[in-house]
């Protein structure tokens, strides 16, 4: 009995220790995104004082932004959680505090002039970063640090899209591929609720998709079927994008030029571009994923090209790769929503059921995040499509594979019991093989193989 009431004691204590430090970190990271959404917002509407297209500043916007990173913080490189996941495994969570200025005016020079980015990556490493800085300010211990750095993943998230409960679990499902971290569960729920709630008190308006027509479909196994061609589709759709920014990475990099002339080499590239695709691939693109969300025949349709979903994997590659910065989801949201969109022109109805799953199976794909993307449908959606959203969502994270937009992302499962792994291995030096037993396999099938040939050849 008095075992018991120490341990119940130390639970409390260690319980309100978590409420009161991820509440305080919420609130504080929810002043600082509010600050940048409203930055963003701000810029975007400036747009319209320029005699030009705002587009034509993107080549110059890259180098500034390429000047700023390299100049004041290397760290904020590239689209935030990246750097975040690996400052949480190898560094106990310590980033350091400039990259909070810095990765701020970079990415607002780059929505500015059009670069295709988003806003969740930026928002988690301001988070993450603001988290880290109060933990040294405090002298928190590495255990707590990292705790702390992955509650400001999750109020980052939360409160950048208004979705407090996805928000707090991709914060942590996003870490280790496999693994939901439950020690961090409460503190990152109340941090992404909190954060979440402080933007919303101080004006933050989010958009949410009132499907209201999707309460009308129904439960058949023709559809299920469809959703199950879905999530494959949407999981090759992911292992495109990831192959996509990976390749870009490496061709930009290995270009023998100027840093500078090189951001402003991709800037022109994507101004060139838009003058045979059009301006809908450059920014954020929230309007296009709007107008998809709403194209059900019952609604309206809208004039999305097929290849809608390709262009904008081409401007985000370039513009992250060329020196861009911004966030993966994002563009990754809209990758999803119009290949969704294209698939469900194919199956002929349903325009808008699977623009929404390609909307958070694409993010289950390329950030191996099933669970926190099956929760956002929710959110955003309505819990009408849940169970539809699971499935594409699982499905497609699977087929994936052992890949991700996040190289840092360390392994903890393997997708396939044919295959041989290394648990404990990030994504980017993990190598995959076949496992013994699939080599059994193999062996045993080409033994068939010639036995089957060998016995045409005897009756020939």
């Amino acid at each position: 009995m008095k075992k018991h009431i120490i341990e119940q004691s130390i639970i409390f204590f260690s319980v309100t220790k978590w409420v009161l430090l991820s509440s305080f970190i919420g609130v504080t990271i929810g002043f600082i995104i509010t600050f940048f959404l409203n930055s963003i917002h701000a810029a975007e509407s400036s747009r319209s004082f320029l005699p030009f297209h705002y587009y034509y500043l993107l080549p110059f916007a890259l180098m500034l932004s390429v000047f700023l990173v390299k100049k004041f913080a290397p760290n904020a490189k590239g689209h935030g959680t990246e750097k975040v996941i690996e400052a949480v495994h190898k560094k106990d969570g310590k980033i350091e505090v400039s990259v909070i200025p810095v990765k701020l005016v970079a990415t607002l020079l780059t929505l500015f002039a059009g670069g295709s980015a988003g806003k969740e990556g930026p928002g988690a490493q301001i988070g993450a970063g603001a988290a880290s800085f109060i933990s040294d300010i405090f002298k928190f211990s590495k255990a707590d640090r990292k705790k702390l750095v992955i509650c400001g993943i999750s109020a980052g998230f939360a409160s950048v899209f208004g979705t407090p409960i996805s928000g707090a679990i991709f914060g942590i499902e996003v870490l280790i591929v496999g693994i939901i971290m439950y020690d961090v569960l409460l503190p990152s729920f109340i941090s992404g609720f909190a954060a979440y709630t402080t933007s919303k008190i101080l004006g933050i308006n989010y958009t949410y998709y009132n499907l209201h027509f999707a309460q009308s479909i129904p439960i058949e196994i023709t559809l299920i079927f469809q959703v199950i061609i879905a999530g494959l589709f949407f999981g090759i759709v992911s292992d495109f994008l990831i192959t996509a920014f990976k390749k870009s990475e490496y061709y930009i990099k290995r270009i023998d030029i100027n840093i500078y002339a090189k951001a402003f080499l991709g800037g022109s590239i994507l101004v060139f571009l838009s003058f045979f695709v059009g301006d809908r691939y450059f920014g954020l693109g929230l309007d296009t994923i709007s107008d998809i969300l709403y194209s059900d025949p019952a609604v309206g349709d809208s004039q999305i090209p097929w290849y809608a979903f390709i262009m904008k994997t081409i401007f985000t590659s370039i513009t992250l790769s060329a020196g861009g910065s911004g966030g993966v989801i994002t563009p990754i949201f809209y990758i999803g929503a119009t290949s969704g969109h294209f698939l469900g022109t194919l199956f002929g109805d349903h325009l808008a059921l699977f623009a929404a799953l390609g909307f958070t199976s694409v993010l289950a794909g390329a950030a191996n995040a099933p669970i926190a993307a099956t929760i956002m449908a929710v959110e955003l959606f309505g819990v009408e499509i849940a169970h539809y959203a699971a499935i594409s969502a699982v499905i497609s994270f699977l087929i994936t594979g052992h890949r991700s937009v996040y190289f840092s992302q360390i392994l903890k499962m393997k997708k396939s019991d044919l295959l041989s792994i290394e648990f404990g291995k990030n994504l980017e030096h993990n190598e995959i093989n076949l496992s013994e037993k699939s080599k059994e396999k193999i062996v045993i099938m080409r033994r068939k193989l010639k036995n089957i040939r060998r016995r045409t050849r005897e009756e020939d």
